[in-house]
């Protein structure tokens, strides 16, 4: 058995962890303090290892069923919107088409992704809005990264994230998202209502995967 005591949860820095689920691949965690669901640092692909599975994908701008997908969380980001706003997409990948979308739309939007537009610039302006999509299951440090976007956002302003979220243990053990390698951290919806009381923003949730943060002062 893994010890816990040797790392701390990623969005509440507890170490009040329990065994949550382990498969042939891999080691879960769950935090009892605001219930994410995290990897075994020990079982976590290296940085080189996760772009090789990014690499893979296919991201095709032209392709309607993603652009159906990620209208999910575009559409009521935009009906959040006054025209014309600037955003950023973060974790926008090689294939940036929410962007495009909502440029479509009438609106600004600068890029940034570790591996792919990593230009440090765009993360030290202010924002009226910022999407992050299938990106929280990725990181490490959630709470890190999820508060250093809100301190880009003006007061008033949304987050806007998609990922899928932990229900309970049975369905997890089957779960299709988990097998992801490069997916580590998982939110279910106690663990953003956790976040968004330490940040203090109000909290929305759309639909089973897009969730809206909005940032009170």
């Amino acid at each position: 058995m893994q010890d816990s005591t040797l790392f701390s949860c990623g969005l509440c820095q507890g170490n009040q962890l329990e065994t949550y689920h382990q498969d042939k691949y891999r080691l879960y965690w769950q935090c009892q303090t605001c219930q994410l669901v995290m990897v075994d640092p020990k079982s976590r692909l290296t940085p080189a290892q996760e772009k090789a599975i990014y690499d893979s994908h296919e991201n095709d701008l032209a392709d309607e069923g993603y652009r159906r997908f990620l209208a999910r969380v575009a559409d009521p980001l935009l009906a959040r919107l006054v025209t014309p706003s600037q955003g950023l997409d973060f974790g926008c990948g090689p294939g940036p088409l929410l962007a495009k979308m909502l440029e479509e739309a009438g609106h600004q939007v600068a890029l940034f992704d570790l591996y792919y537009a990593n230009d440090a610039s765009v993360l030290s302006r202010q924002y009226d809005f910022i999407v992050s999509t299938e990106v929280v299951e990725h990181l490490a440090e959630p709470a890190k990264v999820l508060a250093q976007l809100l301190a880009l956002l003006k007061v008033g302003k949304p987050l806007a994230l998609m990922t899928k979220l932990v229900i309970d243990k049975a369905r997890f053990a089957n779960w299709h998202y988990k097998n992801d390698l490069t997916h580590i951290s998982f939110f279910s919806r106690e663990s953003f209502a956790y976040f968004a009381a330490q940040q203090d923003c109000d909290l929305e949730f759309i639909g089973n995967d897009v969730i809206i943060l909005t940032k009170r002062s």
